[in-house]
């Protein structure tokens, strides 16, 4: 399995790590730039991730909820795979029609494992797993393929959340040399 991460690792920064010049939500510039979206778009690479990623699911999931927008493509390839139903969380409720925030089957009284991309601080699976809760939804897990934090899997023990990952940024790093 040890080699097959290292495979994936190696295949998912060729793909996402760009060089040039980049502007960065900060405004700083960098001459780096890892662009998540191309893993998530490329099929055979999303499903790689998405397989490996199946033994990360608790097997008491009811709903796979991915976060809006980079969650989406890989909870719907995990749902895919797995049998379990897909949910879409938005990063706030629409304003109009059914004005959910998440998409799919209803959550009370449901375990939701929160499906993410990348992790780094948390910030929007902290708001969802929060809002969710809210919705009677029990919450107490998220898979995410990367986690770029500075401690892996510890970015969100404070709402109580056990974090699975597939890779970490030093995996990705490592995979460069």
């Amino acid at each position: 399995m040890a080699d097959l991460l290292s495979e994936l690792a190696r295949d998912i920064d060729k793909t996402c790590r760009l060089t040039g010049t980049f502007t960065l939500r900060s405004g700083q510039i960098a001459t780096e730039y890892f662009d998540k979206y191309l893993f998530e778009s490329d099929p055979q690479l999303l499903r790689r991730v998405a397989e490996s990623m199946v033994p990360l699911i608790p097997a008491d999931t009811d709903l796979l909820g991915g976060l809006e927008l980079g969650g989406i493509p890989i909870a719907t390839m995990l749902s895919s795979l797995t049998g379990t139903p897909a949910l879409f969380v938005r990063k706030q409720a629409k304003e109009y029609g059914t004005k959910r925030l998440a998409e799919g089957a209803d959550v009370d009284g449901r375990r939701v494992t929160i499906v993410e991309d990348i992790i780094t601080t948390g910030g929007a699976v902290r708001d969802a797993t929060l809002a969710l809760r809210g919705a009677g939804a029990t919450v107490d897990t998220v898979v995410c393929a990367i986690d770029r934090g500075p401690n892996p899997g510890k970015a969100l023990s404070d709402v109580d959340l056990t974090t699975y990952y597939l890779l970490t940024r030093a995996d990705l790093d490592r995979a460069r040399e």
